[in-house]
């Protein structure tokens, strides 16, 4: 059973512009997916769509089987709690530290005080953050609030993980910090979707990519190219490699 499943999809918005057009696909347990395409062409309605955040104007959206058209609003909570969502912007709480912004994300759920305190350790250990759980946000760099973005979405251990430009405003060395921290979730099994316009990132990571234009489905291919027992340390060495970035950040 796919764990996304698009049927017939679509998305008029009320000024009549296309978030999406007809769009069918299925995404399996375990892939990793990229959503690529110019700016307007429906990645984030995509996103928005699979969180319920938006509902589609025709055909179905299933999750892990489930119809999001048969999710009532007091479920969508719920729904929410199986899906780890990764923005552009971060949207950390300014005024909470690190460990507080990934702790709130299981105390919104009613997660015991004492899961919350062995949790939130482990998985900013996960990110690489673990000396930084009293830092509040505006002490970060711009790829430490995204890891703890990606901590926050993670911690639950959510068995689907969308990510919406996840770096988008991150420089290339820092970009490919983050996508190997998302292929190492993706390696715990994880699904993952990631929304983004960099192409070269995407040509180069090698996986499946579905192409959206004016909200239609234009390319959906699996990429075979990689091995997929591919370590995420030999990952990132390749990545590294290919996109010609240095250890330092600089271009080599």
């Amino acid at each position: 059973m796919p764990v996304v499943e698009l049927r017939e999809v679509s998305k008029i918005y009320d000024g009549g512009s296309v978030g999406l057009d007809r769009a069918s696909t299925r995404i399996g347990r375990g892939e990793f997916v990229f959503l690529v395409g110019p700016t307007g062409c429906g990645k984030s309605t995509a996103i928005r769509l699979l969180t319920k955040e938006l509902d589609p104007s025709a055909g179905d959206i299933l999750i892990a089987g489930k119809k999001l058209g048969d999710v009532s609003p007091s479920k969508v909570p719920l729904l929410r709690r199986n899906i780890g969502t990764v923005f552009q912007d971060y949207k950390l709480l300014p005024n909470r530290t690190v460990y507080d912004n990934v702790a709130y994300s299981l105390q919104v759920i009613g997660e015991p005080r004492t899961d919350i305190r062995r949790k939130v350790p482990d998985i900013l250990r996960l990110v690489g953050l673990s000396t930084k759980l009293h830092n509040f946000p505006d002490e970060l760099s711009g790829g430490e609030q995204q890891r703890v973005s990606i901590a926050r979405a993670f911690v639950n251990h959510p068995p689907l993980l969308l990510a919406d430009e996840p770096t988008g405003n991150l420089d290339p060395e820092t970009s490919i910090g983050i996508m190997q921290l998302i292929y190492r979730i993706n390696r715990t099994g994880t699904t993952v979707v990631v929304a983004t316009h960099d192409n070269e990132m995407v040509d180069k990571m090698r996986r499946r990519v579905i192409e959206l234009r004016e909200g239609r489905i234009v390319r959906d291919e699996l990429s075979g190219l990689y091995r997929p027992d591919e370590s995420t340390t030999e990952f990132a060495v390749r990545l590294r490699g290919e996109l010609g970035v240095g250890p330092e950040g600089h271009p080599n």
